[in-house]
């Protein structure tokens, strides 16, 4: 049980890190990186369904400012393009034949402020995320020593694997903001 309760904290909090990191890859940085795109939902088909663009097409980039769209299925391309545009994060996709072009204006510093303080409230809710995960977990503890299914030992043992499992954790978490930061302050 002790080391099932382990393995399930460090699952849990992994599964936060990864949820924070696919939310700062959604902040643009003046580069071209499919993750700006991926995630926008797309009302396709008459607006029967509402898929995301990943589902929808091939994203990759073809030099650091500019995005190509592939859709898997030509008629979606309009809805793709008009999608985007709802979204206001400052895109203007362009049709090109089969593909569509997204070219990433550069940055001013006005607006990287904003962006490096929307990467800070994103890097806060993840730490939050990770510290309701630890807290959930040291109730488990406590209603299992208080069950008697384990020793005093055992729980000051937990709690310490515990604790150091969430510091290695917000430190991750603080790794990716710096990285991202430095992504938002070059120019």
């Amino acid at each position: 049980m002790l080391d099932q309760l382990t393995a399930d904290l460090k699952q849990r909090m992994l599964k936060v890190v990864g949820i924070t990191k696919g939310d700062l890859g959604t902040i643009r940085t003046g580069r071209a990186t499919p993750a700006l795109v991926d995630q926008i939902e797309i009302a396709t088909y008459g607006g029967s369904q509402k898929l995301k663009v990943r589902e929808l097409a091939t994203v990759t980039t073809s030099d650091v400012h500019t995005l190509i769209i592939a859709p898997f299925d030509s008629s979606t391309k309009d809805d793709i393009v008009k999608g985007i545009q709802l979204t206001n994060i400052g895109l203007q996709p362009v049709i090109e034949g089969e593909t569509i072009r997204v070219t990433i204006p550069l940055l001013s510093q006005e607006r990287r402020e904003e962006y490096i303080k929307l990467a800070h409230a994103k890097l806060e809710a993840g730490r939050i995320m990770i510290r309701q995960v630890r807290h959930d977990e040291m109730a488990k503890l406590k209603r299992a020593f208080e069950a008697e299914e384990m020793t005093k030992d055992d729980k000051f043992r937990l709690e310490k694997q515990i604790q150091e499992t969430t510091d290695a954790m917000i430190d991750e978490i603080n790794r990716l903001g710096q990285l991202k930061e430095q992504e938002l302050t070059q120019v």
